[in-house]
């Protein structure tokens, strides 16, 4: 804020004033590990955690006990799982800022990952942001190697397409088109829904090479479907009969979706040497 009164560019005092604006928003179901790296992750990029939201959906593996120790969240208790759509929309719900980060427990975060999210949405006008996302062990210098990737991709952007592990939503999208849908009672498909929603309603999707993430790969679903009834083929039925997703229709869309990660994938590789989904795996790194 100092900066901004000693009369620093006009660009640096709307991205500060933009970063005050933003609320982020973590379900949490048991997965204590996990939880612990990101929270970890999220203090050291110094974010605000006055502003950072965790709904923890019914945990029983001292989840409860651990966000004790960071009196300056906010935290909402559910006594059952109300799954990803429910808790989102308390979180959304929850607060009133300009802009919503919905994140997953599984996944630390780097440097500067909050910024990146913002500038892209005022450079390139987006109301809907994802950050790069590597899926896979931590087994590499994510510091060094997040500050690599961003210094050479932070020009690329993917229109169209965000990802459900973590995405940045300006409010009045949920203004326009509504909640998150809570018929997807515990999670799946809920995000892809909601994009569908704000693309048909004009708004503008897309992820950045501004920002880099890592995840380390859908661990708490892992642990829901573990401990509940798989509600994958009924949510995945719901979600097709909404939107009216025949058998050629789904065949169509799927081609065509891959063909484009394809030819995105190899672009940015060959002009980059990253893209912005990578796998890591033990043969090395997939570009995706």
């Amino acid at each position: 804020m100092l900066s901004c009164v000693l009369g620093e560019s006009s660009r640096v005092c709307r991205a500060l004033f933009a970063i005050m604006s933003v609320a982020i928003i973590i379900p949490v179901f048991n997965q204590l590990s996990y939880t612990r790296k990101c929270l970890e992750s999220l203090r050291a990029t110094g974010y605000d955690q006055n502003s950072t939201i965790v709904i923890d959906n019914g945990s029983t593996d001292g989840t409860a006990d651990y966000l004790l120790t960071y009196p300056s969240l906010k935290t909402i208790h559910n006594s059952t799982n109300r799954g990803c759509a429910g808790a989102w929309n308390q979180g959304v719900k929850a607060n009133r800022m300009e802009w919503n980060v919905v994140l997953n427990n599984d996944v630390v975060l780097t440097k500067g990952w909050l910024e990146g999210l913002v500038r892209a949405a005022e450079l390139k006008g987006l109301n809907i942001v994802s950050p790069a996302i590597c899926d896979g062990d931590l087994n590499y210098d994510l510091p060094a190697y997040a500050g690599d990737f961003v210094s050479k991709m932070a020009s690329v952007m993917r229109s169209g397409v965000v990802n459900g592990v973590c995405f940045m939503v300006q409010r009045r999208v949920f203004e326009r088109v509504g909640y998150f849908d809570e018929n997807f009672r515990v999670g799946g498909f809920e995000d892809a829904d909601f994009f569908v929603r704000a693309k048909h309603a004009g708004f503008k999707l897309g992820t950045t090479g501004r920002s880099y993430i890592h995840h380390f790969g859908s661990a708490t679903q892992k642990a829901i479907k573990a401990t509940t009834n798989d509600y994958g083929p009924e949510h995945r039925a719901y979600f097709r009969n909404k939107w009216g997703l025949n058998w050629p229709k789904r065949r169509w869309i799927r081609f065509r979706q891959q063909l484009i990660l394809v030819w995105w994938a190899a672009n940015e590789r060959r002009r980059f040497g990253h893209s912005l989904n990578e796998k890591r795996t033990s043969s090395g790194v997939r570009y995706e």
